[in-house]
Formats: C-alpha cells, structure tokens, sequence
C-alpha cells in the first residue's frame, strides 16, 4: 500500500488509479471493515488523528478531485467522509524519499512526465504541511 504524500498532480495514470484503490483499501480498515492491512505502516499518521475517517476521506477527495481534472470517472460515493480535515505534518525527509521512489517509477512508466517535473521541487498532498525532519518512521525503505 502507498498512500502518497505527493499531489496528486505528480502521479502518472498508473500512479493516480493504484492510490484511489489502495484509498479506498485504507478507508475500509480505518472504518473496520475489513481485517486485511489493519497493521499496515502507512496507516499510522491517518489513525493519530483526532477522526481517522474525515482525514481518509480529505485525502481522497483530492485525489478524486485530480482524477476529475483528468476527465476520469472514480465512484466518488465510496468516500465515507468526503470533507476538509486539519493538515497532517508529513517530514521534508519523507516528501524528497517519496519524490525519489516516485521518479524511479515515472522513469520507467512515463518518462516524458518525469522530464517535465523531476526539476521542480515536488508538492505535496493538499492534506499535508511539510514539516523538518528525515523519513517517516513508518515508511518501508525499498
């Protein structure tokens, strides 16, 4: 499961259906509704939040709100609470990891994207404020 810390924006098609699903997979564990990935790392910085549910949903709303700019049609009723949450710090550390992760994949799946964007620096999610520090303590280094 990768539940980017990336906007959305930076995701290659590939990108950007595999987080609406892995969302989605992510909100069924947090609403108990499914016993499979109830331990998954990333989930962590979503159960630390005053309501799980409503800080799922904002991060899916976004990436609906992407998957619409693009024209693509996702079941946006599937998202349980599709409403504004209070940021989640996310570190510098894991934001410039995930940037790497991402343009190794982009490399190899849509290197014309990766051109156009591996010289900016990478935004985040609009569910994110970057905050100092290394990578996550969650996150499984590959």
């Amino acid at each position: 499961m990768r539940l980017w810390s990336l906007h959305p924006r930076l995701l290659d098609r590939q990108g950007l259906l595999a987080v609406w699903r892995e969302g989605l997979l992510a909100q069924k564990v947090l609403a108990g509704e499914t016993r499979g990935y109830h331990h998954h790392p990333q989930l962590r910085r979503f159960r630390r939040q005053a309501d799980p549910l409503t800080a799922i949903g904002a991060y899916l709303a976004a990436i609906a709100e992407e998957a619409e700019r693009r024209r693509y049609r996702f079941a946006t009723p599937k998202i349980l609470r599709p409403v504004p949450a209070p940021a989640i710090p996310v570190t510098a550390g894991q934001v410039a990891y995930e940037w790497q992760h991402l343009g190794r994949k982009l490399q190899q799946r849509d290197p014309e994207r990766w051109q156009a964007q591996s010289g900016n620096a990478p935004r985040v999610h609009p569910l994110f404020v970057v905050v100092p520090g290394d990578i996550e303590e969650w996150e499984v280094l590959t």
